[in-house]
């Protein structure tokens, strides 16, 4: 185990080491149709923190909570998240009549399956870590609506966003009567954070897709750099069965003349993401090639890794998450800062060390293998499709060592479920299953049905209350004995890990 880095000075860089050289050999064996994608494409190579992150509670004014509350219930009027109409014409006339509020600032744009949000936070803190003003919009909410819209790394003040939203509902209303739809819930909270980061004013927006790309609120920027996170099935009803179709629909963010940083992919779709930036004339760092993870070991409260970026090599660097997937969302966050001022094209020098160390140091990912109790240990992620379920697994082998682990799981009902179950069988010794107070929640029975099939009836246990799944999985986790060992993940769903988080006294 290692404890957080000695300060080192810039000049204190080994020499690239081997490593990464063969992570470069492993990422260049690919399909050969790929080179003649790459053959039209310009490559970026190199020429030679924030406060608090923590999750807001609800405001201790009784006039502002209940001036919230009727924010809040306006927007749940509008069409939810999972209810769409792919198009930007909406999201477009309301950014006109307020006067395009998303063109005053430069911005970087995130799309993906998972990790989206993890890696904004930490591109957040790198920017601010260098004193750019940061306007940051994510999504979903893990306990509360106003976190969806950040300043200077924090999420906006219940006031701020209460008057946001009263500032631009009088043209909400305008769209609302030319439009053959309303806005919807995602469409009306994009452009309240449109307009805060113009009137804050932010020196650099980060904002994450809600679903997709060519046709999501977001996609009314033009971000000066975009970011693929890694793609993988999910929302296929809405975005395409395979890795191409879901791609298709994603690199609708490469705007013309942009930088696109990938993380690594399945080939399908890197062929569809390639293909756009040739058509775009953008600039392509890729994982594996032009930046990386070159090493990273366990380290007490996350881990140690040496990154790869586009201007050189940035040696033990803490970061204080947990799980391989995170380290790879580190190297993706740091070379799209490094691309935002422009390291590897404009400028040979790779960024300030110890401001790097420091911003990494500071990042915080409420509801990513978050630890929020001990004795025994009870752990939130919010993995919610196989792929994230996958990730979450493997790093809650490698960082916490349970001798006995048990699942607290409440799912969507339009997930993969069987999947997501199939991904942690391995990990828990027992599962309770349960439902969180959505809409979208899979009835506990309908998901205890398959938990059955995949566990065998005797490691199921169903507790439609979440309070009871909780309170039964931490007995089901204390019986080997106080110093056994065991734990709890609750995982499934973003807004389960919300209640949970509340339940367990956090926010």
């Amino acid at each position: 185990m290692s404890e957080l880095p000695p300060d080192h000075n810039a000049d204190d860089q080994p020499d690239p080491l081997d490593p990464f050289d063969e992570i470069i050999a492993e990422e260049t064996d690919r399909d050969p149709d790929l080179a003649v994608i790459e053959a039209g494409s310009r490559t970026l190579r190199t020429q030679g923190g924030p406060p608090d992150a923590d999750i807001p509670t609800r405001p201790a004014d009784p006039e502002v909570d209940k001036a919230l509350r009727e924010v809040e219930t306006e927007l749940a009027t509008r069409w939810g998240e999972t209810k769409l109409e792919p198009s930007v014409s909406r999201i477009a006339a309301l950014m006109d009549v307020l006067g395009e509020p998303q063109r005053s600032y430069p911005s970087i744009h995130i799309t993906g399956t998972n990790g989206k949000t993890s890696t904004a936070r930490m591109i957040e803190a790198l920017l601010g870590a260098f004193e750019l003003r940061t306007g940051r919009y994510t999504s979903p909410h893990v306990q509360s609506i106003t976190e969806r819209i950040s300043l200077d790394g924090a999420p906006i003040a219940p006031e701020r966003f209460i008057e946001t939203y009263q500032d631009i509902k009088p043209y909400v209303e305008m769209v609302d009567a030319s439009q053959e739809y309303r806005l919807s819930f995602f469409e009306v909270l994009t452009g309240m954070a449109y307009a805060a980061f113009a009137d804050a004013p932010a020196d650099v927006a980060v904002v994450e897709v809600g679903m997709g790309g060519s046709w999501d609120a977001t996609n009314v920027i033009d971000g000066d750099v975009a970011v693929v996170t890694p793609i993988d099935l999910d929302h296929t009803d809405r975005l395409g069965s395979t890795h191409a179709e879901i791609a298709t629909e994603k690199a609708g963010i490469i705007k013309q003349g942009a930088t696109v940083i990938m993380a690594q992919q399945p080939v399908d779709a890197a062929q569809v993401l390639l293909k756009k930036a040739v058509e775009a004339d953008a600039t392509v760092a890729r994982e594996g090639l032009e930046f990386g993870v070159v090493e990273r070991q366990v380290a007490v409260g996350g881990q140690l890794v040496t990154l790869r970026g586009l201007g050189g090599e940035y040696p033990e660097v803490y970061l204080p998450l947990h799980g391989a997937h995170q380290a790879h969302n580190a190297a993706v966050a740091l070379a799209a800062v490094e691309a935002f001022f422009g390291v590897g094209a404009q400028r040979a020098d790779a960024l300030e060390l110890d401001t790097v160390r420091k911003a990494f140091a500071a990042v915080a990912s409420p509801g990513r293998l978050e630890v929020v109790r001990r004795s025994p240990t009870v752990v939130l992620d919010a993995a919610h499709n196989p792929a994230g379920a996958r990730a979450a697994a493997e790093a809650i082998g490698e960082a916490f060592q349970f001798s006995r682990l048990i699942g607290v799981v409440g799912a969507s009902g339009d997930k993969n479920v069987r999947g997501l179950l199939e991904a942690f069988e391995p990990v828990f010794a027992e599962v309770v299953v349960t439902q969180n107070s959505s809409h979208r929640a899979m009835d506990a029975d309908e998901l205890a049905g398959i938990a059955v099939e995949v566990f065998g009836e005797e490691r199921v246990q169903v507790e439609p209350r979440l309070p009871d799944a909780l309170e039964a999985a931490i007995t089901l986790a204390e019986e080997e004995g106080e110093f056994a060992g065991g734990g709890v993940l609750v995982t499934g769903s973003v807004i389960t890990v919300g209640e949970a988080r509340l339940l367990l006294g956090r926010g």
